[in-house]
Formats: C-alpha cells, structure tokens, sequence
C-alpha cells in the first residue's frame, strides 16, 4: 500500500470537482481502509469486478465494517502506475467520471494495492453522510 497515492488520488479528484463547482470530499481513513481490501482482494483472487467473491458490493463491505450512508458509490482500475494515470482514465470514462463528480457524495476512500505479479490495484469509494 502506499498512503501517499491514496492521498494524491483524492487531491486530484477534489481538483477535478472544484473544476465545476463541486465542494471538496473528505478523506475518510476508514473507508480508505474498506477500499484498500477491495483492492487487495482483487489482486489476491485475481478478478475485477464491482462484485467481491468474498465481501459482496461496496455496500455490503461498508456496512460490514461499520461504515453508514445514505448513498454510495465505487470505481475500481488495475494496470496503473501512478494516481495521474488512474484519474484521467476514470474522468474519461462516463460512469466513473459520474461517480468523482456527484454532488450527491460527502466521503471518500481510496484504496491502493500491488498484487504479488506487480499489478496496481485502485479502488474507491464514495459515501454520502448517514441521515
């Protein structure tokens, strides 16, 4: 894992959302802490998908481990180097760029992980705050 690309990842989402106007999300270690499983599970049981084999959807692993909401939302990548690279393709991408820029989300994680073959795994989450 590596704390300073999850910390850059959100310093370029919250430029990106004040790009339109967006008010900045807050880093959540906590939720930082789900995604980072997330990733790592990818790499461990080597699938990519929204769907855990082992936890379920982000949802079902937020609440599992605590964490309320009353809106989520999750983007995931693997092969990326560097929080650059993962963050255009993800603002290239409609669904995800959807997700960085909801003004809907308050929160959020992310969660780094390099597999034992050296693929990079990113997740994050979004939540928005508990009513």
């Amino acid at each position: 894992s590596n704390p300073g690309y999850e910390e850059r990842v959100v310093q370029l989402v919250n430029a990106e959302r004040a790009r339109y106007g967006l008010d900045a999300l807050y880093m959540d270690s906590r939720i930082s802490d789900v995604a980072r499983l997330k990733s790592k599970d990818m790499a461990d049981l080597n699938y990519f998908s929204h769907y855990s084999p082992t936890y379920g959807m982000a949802s079902d692993m937020l609440l599992r481990f605590g964490i309320n909401y009353s809106a989520w939302g999750e983007n995931i990548a693997s092969g990326q180097d560097t929080p650059e690279i993962v963050v255009s393709q993800w603002m290239n991408s409609p669904s995800h760029r959807a997700n960085i820029l909801s003004p809907y989300f308050t929160f959020i994680g992310v969660g780094y992980y390099v597999g034992a073959d050296g693929t990079p795994f990113w997740t994050q989450m979004f939540t928005s705050d508990d009513k």
